[in-house]
C-alpha cells in the first residue's frame, strides 16, 4: 500500500460545508466512527483499525484516513501515517480513533504511550491532536482528551 494509488483510496476527502456537523464530543467521534468508518470496505471489526480524522478550525471534518489494521489485541501507529493525510488535506486537527474488538475501550500502556507521542509531533507540525477516542463494544468509549490525558 506504499504506491499512491492505494494511498488515495485510503484518504478521503469530505466536501466541506458550512453547515457540516462538527465533531466536538467523544460521543460525537463514535458517531462519525459508526455511520462513516465502519461502513468502509477497508473495515475489519475482529482487528484493531486506526483512523484518523482531519477536521478544520470549527471542528467540521474534512476527511478520514486509514492509519493502520493491526490483530486483535494491537495496532501500530507512526506519527508519519497519522500525519501524511492532515498535512495533505491542510487540516487544523486531527482525531485519532480506534477499536478494541475486545469491547473493553480502556487504554492500553502502549495506546498512553502513543497518543503522547503523537500529541508532542503535532506540536511540532502545528497540527492539534484534538482527542484519541477508543471505542468498545455496546457504545462503551474511552476519550483522552475527556480524561485529561491530553
Amino acid at each position: 500500500m506504499n504506491t499512491n494509488s492505494s494511498y488515495e483510496i485510503r484518504v478521503q476527502r469530505l466536501n466541506e460545508t458550512p453547515d457540516a456537523p462538527r465533531i466536538e464530543t467523544p460521543d460525537e467521534t463514535v458517531k462519525y466512527w459508526e455511520e462513516v468508518i465502519t461502513k468502509m470496505p477497508w473495515y475489519i471489526p475482529d482487528r484493531e483499525v486506526c483512523v484518523s480524522i482531519t477536521v478544520n478550525t470549527r471542528l467540521r471534518p474534512t476527511g478520514h484516513s486509514l492509519v493502520s489494521i493491526g490483530t486483535l489485541n494491537e495496532t501500530v501507529v507512526a506519527p508519519r501515517d497519522l500525519f501524511r493525510a492532515a498535512v495533505a488535506l491542510a487540516a487544523f486537527g486531527v482525531i485519532l480513533v480506534h477499536n478494541h474488538p475486545s469491547g473493553d475501550a480502556s487504554p492500553s500502556n502502549n495506546d498512553n504511550l502513543m497518543t503522547r507521542r503523537i500529541a508532542e509531533c503535532g506540536i511540532i507540525l502545528q497540527i492539534k491532536l484534538v482527542d484519541h477516542v477508543i471505542v468498545g463494544a455496546s457504545g462503551a468509549r474511552f476519550s483522552f482528551k475527556e480524561s485529561g490525558l491530553l
